[in-house]
């Protein structure tokens, strides 16, 4: 596997296969790599010549410092999780190296209410520091398909909608959340709970498929109630939104004519770890 800290270095190989014409598949990434993120390298290395990785902690899309300072990171680790998986090449740059002097192109697009609800209330700016580092990682990659995972299903929507808005040539590729095995989505953030709250986190999918059990025989606004009730039974959590929602524009549904294009969402804090997950409710 290559590495490489600088865009120039990182195009240059790239470049070297082009006579070649290779696919190329992207898994962007903030590193402290799980189970998760290797399934989506190996999605990527079954469907493309070259698959690369990128492990970048974007600090434009933290609204909350302290939560940048916490984000867990160890590159090596990464690094070698990528090798004994067959990743061909890992971009890690520096803050410098992708935002010289603190500068960064900004990106305007009409988004509706996508960007603004849930994710987008509660972390404001969070989304504009996403889709600014995605397409300058889509820009230096020039990738044929990236893989993005489910958990993060507000994120997913918005950068397909940056992709569609800007004429990207690029597949956004969605990829199923891969869970432990008490069902708690995976991700680099589950690092921080303590023992005891690990016990418990598997209450927030619990609920989320209690959700889709129940499904249209109970009113809408009645079964978000009752799984912000359920959640916070154990007082160490706390519901910053649960939202059923249409799957394409996010905006809340509140009767169930929606049906086959509802999914539920939630953001949760337990302890001081900010934990997201969302169901598809009729898939």
């Amino acid at each position: 596997m290559k590495e490489f800290c600088t865009a120039k270095e990182a195009k240059q190989w790239l470049k070297s296969y082009q006579k070649k014409k290779p696919k190329i598949g992207f898994v962007p990434t903030m590193g402290a790599l799980h189970v998760g993120h290797l399934r989506l390298i190996s999605q990527s290395k079954a469907e493309n010549d070259i698959t690369v990785c990128s492990v970048f902690v974007n600090p434009i899309q933290f609204n909350n410092p302290d939560d940048l300072t916490k984000y867990p990171r160890n590159l090596s680790l990464d690094a070698r999780l990528l090798r004994n998986n067959g990743c061909d090449m890992l971009f890690c740059p520096s803050v410098e190296e992708m935002y010289p002097n603190g500068k960064h192109e900004n990106i305007e697009l009409e988004f509706g209410l996508l960007d603004k609800v849930m994710e987008g209330k509660f972390r404001p700016g969070h989304f504009k520091g996403v889709l600014i580092v995605v397409k300058k990682l889509f820009d230096i990659i020039r990738p044929d398909n990236a893989y993005f995972g489910k958990k993060d299903y507000q994120q997913l929507m918005v950068i397909k909608h940056m992709k569609e808005s800007l004429g990207l040539p690029v597949n956004i590729i969605a990829c199923e959340t891969v869970r432990e095995d008490d069902g708690l989505a995976m991700s680099s953030r589950n690092l921080r709970l303590t023992i005891g709250e690990r016990q418990v986190a598997r209450r927030i999918f619990e609920v989320l498929c209690k959700v889709r059990e129940k499904g249209t025989k109970t009113p809408v606004w009645e079964l978000r109630e009752w799984a912000i009730k359920k959640i916070q039974e154990d007082s160490r959590f706390r519901v910053e939104y649960f939202e059923i929602a249409d799957r394409e524009t996010l905006m809340p549904v509140e009767s169930w004519g929606h049906r086959n294009q509802v999914v539920a969402l939630t953001a949760v804090f337990l302890g001081d770890v900010r934990l997201i997950d969302n169901v598809e409710l009729f898939s």
